[in-house]
């Protein structure tokens, strides 16, 4: 090995059984930089770097780290070797105190007893050293996703781990926590760390990084220095194809005269005295900053929290769901912010996913039509365009763009008029950004659904919205038509102080 690199992968190929993952992939790392590593979601990111944590055991292909080569890696070989990972879902212990998962199986002890008050003293030093104000008494529960984070950051760190790879780190942090992140990978750097940085935020790859590897479809595409590289030139390396437009144009389906959705005054979940109407063929725009309420206000809507007072009035009749189920009856859906926990089932298969809601439309005496079921299955998957080598594959081996196919075609399935999107392509590739748009304008201009659509991405929120409402601090403060968006008066609405 060459000393101008700390860790190489060398060719390296992971198959599954009807699938190869990775195809004979070479990686460079060099000591002290910080390389992105993008593709679309599926493109083999997460596998890769699997391989380097031990988690994933390459079929063929070479692991060298400082000169040491191997053929596979184990967590504590890779542990041994400097190498630490922090994936998107954080391996830590909620009911534990930051100072004990700072330590998490490896306890400070006195003789045989742990030595809480060392491994306070210790992390106290660990976060201080990072410049991050964390109280190592404080349960793990009770701190921000933000400084859970920071907690698995100052545990490599404290590990004295030399090669840190961070998946999708900002996915799920504030603009605020995501600026603190920042200020930490860039001081780590400084310090001699090398970093592999994988993100789907194009903006951030251009703000840390030193040079940027693309895989596409479990390929190695192509390895470019930042600085001289362009945003298009990258987008095309990733799908394949030029896309030159951000969203797919759009039809005036909005009927105008057909109310599907209206509130009247409603309160509840945290939101106060909220009124709006959401039209047949509408994309309907809900904005505002963290925690205005967006997500409150679909919970009420979809059942899974009850509201205080006010009217809901669905297609003309009052309602009140009183559970989710009652709102999928009625033919209302919800695709949560979170898939991977309240949406998608990960253990179980596609055909199931996309069934569930509809079990027992589908059964006979409790009998399932698995005839019925895997016709069903098998038409929303070419609808949705799902990739995958068979409907009976686990949602949790699908990338992130297809497990949100599963969870929409699921709601196809159930027939569902009323279809709430709540943040629908976080932590989703470009590429897969434009499908998703594909098919939520599908669904509004040729199958005459009606979308409610939270989005905190503000480009989003003005491309795919026929109108805008905003909401701060559970108050709705703004409602704005096409032509009446800008970036300007909608951040204006969005930081408006509560009315006293």
């Amino acid at each position: 090995m060459s000393e101008e690199y700390v860790l190489q992968l060398q060719h390296i190929r992971k198959e599954y059984p009807g699938v190869v993952a990775l195809k004979d992939v070479t990686l460079e790392l060099k000591p002290g930089e910080i390389l992105a590593l993008i593709g679309e979601n599926g493109a083999g990111k997460s596998t890769l770097i699997k391989c380097c944590s031990g988690a994933v055991i390459p079929t063929s292909g070479k692991i060298i780290v400082n000169g040491k080569e191997f053929s596979s890696m184990t967590p504590q070989l890779a542990s041994e070797n400097g190498i630490a990972i922090i994936y998107q879902e954080f391996n830590n212990v909620k009911e534990l105190s930051a100072a004990e998962n700072l330590f998490l199986g490896r306890p400070i002890r006195k003789g045989i007893v742990i030595d809480k008050k060392a491994m306070e003293e210790e992390a106290a030093k660990a976060f201080e050293a990072l410049h991050i104000k964390i109280d190592p008494k404080a349960l793990m529960k009770n701190l921000t996703v933000g400084y859970q984070q920071m907690v698995e950051i100052a545990k490599a760190v404290q590990q004295n781990a030399k090669i840190l790879i961070m998946d999708e780190p900002s996915a799920p942090l504030t603009s605020a926590e995501v600026e603190s992140m920042f200020e930490v990978v860039e001081r780590l750097r400084k310090e001699g760390v090398s970093i592999i940085y994988i993100s789907h935020r194009l903006e951030e790859i251009y703000r840390l990084s030193d040079r940027i590897l693309v895989m596409r479809d479990g390929e190695y595409v192509k390895t470019l220095i930042t600085k001289d590289s362009e945003v298009q030139e990258l987008i095309k390396l990733m799908v394949g194809r030029e896309l030159t437009q951000s969203y797919p144009p759009r039809k005036d389906c909005v009927k105008k005269d057909e109310v599907v959705l209206e509130l009247q005054n409603v309160t509840g979940n945290g939101d106060t005295d909220i009124s709006l109407k959401i039209h047949k063929g509408e994309i309907l725009g809900l904005g505002g900053l963290v925690g205005a309420g967006r997500t409150e206000l679909a919970e009420m809507i979809f059942g899974a929290v009850r509201k205080k007072s006010g009217k809901m009035i669905f297609n003309g009749k009052e309602i009140d769901p009183k559970s989710p189920r009652e709102a999928i009856n009625l033919g209302i859906a919800l695709v949560p912010e979170d898939r991977k926990r309240h949406g998608a089932m990960l253990g179980i298969s596609i055909k199931n996913n996309i069934n569930m809601p509809i079990y027992e439309r589908n059964s006979k005496l409790s009998v399932i039509n698995n005839k019925q079921e895997q016709e069903i299955a098998e038409k929303y998957r070419e609808n949705m365009a799902i990739k995958t080598p068979s409907l009976n594959q686990l949602v949790k081996n699908l990338s992130g763009g297809n497990q949100q196919k599963v969870i929409l075609g699921r709601w196809m399935a159930a027939d569902s008029e009323l279809i709430i999107f709540d943040e629908p392509t976080r932590g989703i590739d470009v590429g897969a950004k434009y499908e998703i748009y594909k098919l939520m304008n599908d669904l509004v201009e040729n199958q005459g659904k009606t979308i409610l659509m939270i989005s905190s991405e503000m480009e989003e929120l003005m491309g795919m919205s026929d109108r805008i409402v905003v909401l701060s601090e559970g108050n709705m403060t703004g409602e704005l038509s096409k032509e009446e968006f800008t970036q300007e008066v909608i951040m204006t609405y969005a930081s408006a102080a509560r009315d006293k």
